[in-house]
């Protein structure tokens, strides 16, 4: 089964070019569909070849649908593949689709790779994926890319992707956000060099909720804030020790020395962290 896919992608009659990492990360995402009936689109087919590796890959049970821009793709027809010529950029190509196929289970954006068509393309998508399915964004390094694309910037697809991350933490019982498509529909986001693969599963997307593993409820001290407010008595104590008799420094003490003080050390803290990682 190992590298199954690359060696279709080698054998097949048609040219395609794919990133060397892609085939080992595909191998990870969509093993489990192997032999099994399953809908499958890819967006952007060029020339064809990655079509006659999924066929070959997939198995039989298989539909394998292609999208493109170019209407010359509708030729690879002839093959056997279901092309349809349409622009993913457009939401009513993308409401018609599904509208004409109805529900798929996994689709692989490998189409023009700029912030419209990829943006577009799952968000369109996101409702029309059946549960256990995927949408897989190929070559999402064009989000950090000036030429052809303008970026990087505030409307890059990854960055659009991250407010589906925050969708997802909208299903925390800790929080009080009203839920979305994304929280609704997306169970897991996978972030690879230049790929991100959602996993769809409405039926894993309900509220999360608290287990405890004993009857009775355990308290403890949080040590989190109260930490800073113990170092402080400690140092004061040996250092000023006649500053505790007045209750009005114990008070500034447990004041200051609490949750502000914690906050502002570790936003500190912090911004090394964020400054190290923008370099």
């Amino acid at each position: 089964m190992k590298n199954k896919i690359k060696k279709s992608f080698l054998k097949s009659p048609l040219y395609s070019t794919k990133f060397e990492k892609y085939f080992e990360i595909y191998e990870n995402l969509f093993r489990k569909y192997i032999n099994k009936k399953i809908t499958f689109v890819e967006v952007g087919v060029a020339m064809g070849g990655s079509l006659f590796m999924w066929r070959n890959y997939f198995g039989k049970k298989a539909n394998i649908i292609g999208i493109d821009l170019n209407p010359e793709a509708k030729k690879l027809s002839k093959f056997g593949f279901n092309i349809v010529v349409g622009d993913q950029s457009d939401k009513i190509f993308w409401k018609n689709f599904y509208t004409k196929i109805g529900k798929i289970d996994i689709l692989l954006d490998d189409g023009g790779h700029t912030n419209i068509q990829q943006i577009s393309t799952l968000a369109n998508s996101v409702n029309n994926i059946n549960d256990g399915g995927m949408i897989v964004v190929e070559d999402t390094q064009t989000s950090y890319m000036k030429k052809g694309f303008n970026n990087p910037s505030s409307n890059s697809f990854i960055n659009y992707s991250k407010y589906a991350i925050d969708s997802i933490h909208r299903r925390s019982p800790m929080l009080n956000f009203e839920q979305n498509v994304y929280s609704n529909k997306v169970y897991s986001i996978y972030y690879y060099e230049s790929l991100v693969a959602f996993n769809i599963d409405s039926s894993k997307c309900d509220k999360n909720k608290i287990v405890s593993n004993k009857k009775e409820e355990i308290y403890f001290s949080d040590y989190r804030h109260k930490g800073y407010y113990v170092k402080i008595c400690n140092i004061v104590k040996k250092n000023f020790p006649y500053l505790l008799n007045f209750r009005i420094i114990i008070f500034l003490v447990k004041k200051f020395s609490g949750r502000n003080l914690f906050y502002l050390i570790n936003k500190l803290k912090i911004f090394s962290y964020f400054f190290n990682i923008k370099k």
